[in-house]
């Protein structure tokens, strides 16, 4: 079903029905904690279509406590045993026997048990970004900024060792670690997808004249392969790099996690074991990027909102969504893309009774250029072989060619490399600060909501231009308030970045015996100019202010979120005095955006909407133009849907809303 509301009026009448039907009034974060103190159904909703067979199934099994011998005993009893354990989560992997399952949920020592699901891929930037504008800046020992010292891991299938992309300006490979927890045995890249996500991050440029140059151009970046040669892995693989990272942190400097990949969002983000670790890495310093999911749009084109992927409905992650450029260097025509999975997350926990509570948080937080991204192609890889259009053709040497791809994986590198070049400038920024930078900082893309570009598409440039005007000596200590900026002066809100611009002229001269036809071709220097959203997504509203830049906030420091600085409260949306100073608003209002800041735009639909655990319009219709898959519908057997391998694969691989595998990116 596809809805065609137009009117602020109809949008505001709907979404009332929308509140009246969830039992007359608004749930409110109270009723919430009250609803959640029932008693939860502690193994995951997918399971259950096993647990009638015998089949022996591989399980994540989380403890209520520390792992007990008990709990071992248990396992044993029946007939199961440990298959992993990880040195820096509790959870454990079992093998046990599906019908065996809730008997051992039971148990007082088990806080959740779910599936170990099959983790799949999600599938000129620079310049557009305002990564090059930003690499001209300086971090605190003058050198020019490009991820210098700065270690992302990039958790993938792997990355092409001998690909110049990765060298350093010496001709030394900057993969500092490879390792592979798929099983294989090796850890280059067959699948292809890995290697052109690692050079989106950090490509140094040198293959024609910097013009497929990464972001963090000269990051360190950790090869941890989790996926294998046909672009599939699991939960607990996954889970071990995480681990694995958690344990080498500092020895690596790895600040950046990217994670180009996911898996279905069944589980709240309270049980989800992947979204526990990533949250784990992110308490810890460690700033997790990952994708949001290519399920935008139905097999009929249908616009669908609610698709967003495990772990990006993690709140304490950075969740990115993919735009369009079109093609061109210039900002103001890019959209975002038909296939970028929208929010509010629907992952949820289910109470005694049976009702699902929904997270419903706003996701993504940022969109970045993702379409048709050239960038580097590992030698004879499954992708290209199997799609020979997908070659970019720009040379014979396997370690100088590139490959064109698609997807939300495409642009989280983006990402990914903007945060190392944010951490060059500024080390000693947490992951929630460096959220907020982001947002505050991005370009809101004008006609689309919250749902589909979180506070906008980023800005690299911008985002660089404040971090250096952060305070280094921030401390958990730093009272609420403090004044947040090196300067009293704020930095203007906006961002102009320069782009070559090519004029063709045809002239044509007919005389009275001939006509001839002239061109002339001249290049210019153009400017894309636009103002900062101002603002910054937080669970169900979004908050606007310059307080946000300008006053130290609470939940800016590890260990907290920053939907930590919201109350809900009979509808209406306030800021935590306790986590967050005067001077910041929060919204009432999911809005589509005018493209000039967060606070503008027309009505979407209302937060009360979103506000508690309760299910929206019965996991029916979402107001606005477009439609909420049901339950049931919203992955394939669990699997979560990758950009490179299943439905609109021509838009995903080879443009946004095309009809022919050769043709570029066009207009819905």
């Amino acid at each position: 079903m596809k809805l065609t509301i137009h009117t602020k009026m109809l949008a505001w009448a709907t979404a009332l029905s929308l509140l009246l039907a969830l039992g007359g009034g608004v749930n409110t974060r109270n009723a919430y904690a009250k609803s959640e103190s029932k008693e939860k159904n502690k193994i995951s909703a997918d399971l259950y279509k096993w647990m009638d067979t015998d089949k022996k199934i591989d399980v994540i099994v989380q403890p209520s406590g520390a792992w007990s011998s008990e709990l071992d005993e248990e396992v044993k009893d029946k007939d199961g045993f440990t298959k992993k354990v990880y040195g820096n989560f509790k959870a454990r992997v079992v093998n046990i026997s599906a019908k065996e399952v809730e008997e051992l949920a039971e148990s007082d020592d088990v806080s959740y048990i779910s599936l170990d699901r099959q983790v799949k891929l999600l599938g000129h930037v620079s310049l557009s970004t305002g990564a090059d504008a930003a690499r001209k800046m300086s971090d605190t020992t003058g050198a020019n900024l490009n991820g210098t010292g700065i270690g992302i891991a990039v958790m993938d299938s792997g990355i092409d060792p001998k690909h110049i992309a990765f060298q350093d300006a010496g001709g030394i490979s900057r993969i500092a670690v490879n390792g592979d927890f798929t099983g294989e045995n090796r850890t280059d890249d067959p699948y292809g997808h890995g290697t052109h996500v690692a050079s989106i991050a950090a490509g140094n440029g040198n293959v024609s004249s910097g013009a497929y140059r990464g972001i963090a151009s000269n990051a360190k970046i950790i090869n941890l392969r989790v996926l294998n040669s046909y672009g599939r892995g699991t939960v607990s693989s996954l889970l071990s790099a995480l681990d694995w990272v958690m344990t080498n942190r500092t020895t690596h400097n790895i600040r950046v996690v990217n994670m180009s990949l996911g898996t279905a969002a069944v589980d709240s983000y309270k049980d989800d074991p992947l979204c526990k670790a990533a949250r784990r890495l992110v308490d810890a310093g460690i700033v997790v990027v990952a994708a949001a999911g290519n399920e935008g749009k139905d097999s009929d084109g249908n616009k669908i909102y609610g698709q967003i992927h495990s772990p990006g409905n993690e709140p304490s992650v950075i969740t990115v969504g993919a735009s369009n450029a079109f093609g061109t260097n210039a900002r103001d025509d890019d959209e975002v893309t038909t296939y970028s999975s929208r929010g509010p997350t629907r992952s949820f926990w289910t109470d005694e009774s049976g009702l699902k509570h929904y997270d419903n948080l706003i996701k993504p937080d940022l969109v970045a250029p993702g379409n048709r991204i050239i960038a580097a192609q590992s030698p004879r890889n499954y992708l290209v072989t199997n799609n020979r259009s997908l070659d970019a053709n720009v040379s014979a040497a396997d370690t100088k060619e590139q490959m064109y791809l698609s997807g939300t994986s495409m642009a989280t590198p983006v990402v990914a490399g903007a945060v190392a070049m944010l951490l060059q400038a500024n080390p000693s920024l947490t992951p929630n600060l460096i959220k907020a930078i982001l947002m505050y900082t991005a370009q809101q893309l004008p006609g689309f909501n919250t749902f589909e570009q979180g506070s906008g598409q980023v800005n690299i440039e911008g985002a660089v231009r404040l971090a250096k005007l952060v305070r280094t000596d921030l401390t958990v200590d730093t009272p609420t308030g403090s004044p947040l900026l090196t300067t009293g002066t704020p930095p203007d809100p906006s961002t102009s970045i320069a782009y070559s611009a090519t004029t063709t002229t045809t002239t044509t001269t007919t005389t009275s015996t001939s006509t001839s036809t002239t061109t002339t071709t001249s290049t210019s220097t153009a400017y894309t100019t636009f103002p900062w959203a101002q603002g910054v997504v937080m669970d169900h509203t979004f908050a606007t202010g310059t307080n946000l830049i300008t006053k130290y906030q609470k939940i800016y420091g590890l260990g907290v979120l920053l939907i930590d600085g919201t109350i809900e409260d009979r509808g209406v949306m306030m800021s935590d005095g306790g986590m967050m100073s005067d001077g910041v608003m929060m919204s009432d209002n999911i809005l589509t955006s005018s493209g000039v800041m967060m606070s503008d735009g027309w009505y979407f639909c209302s937060t009360g909407v979103l506000m508690g655990g309760g299910v929206m319009m019965s996991d029916g219709v979402i107001i606005g133009d477009g439609v909420i898959i049901g339950d049931g519908a919203m992955m394939s057997d669990g699997v979560m849907m990758s950009d490179v391998m299943t439905q609109s694969a021509k838009s995903m691989l080879y443009g946004d809303n095309t009809t022919s595998m050769e043709a570029g990116g066009t207009k819905p």
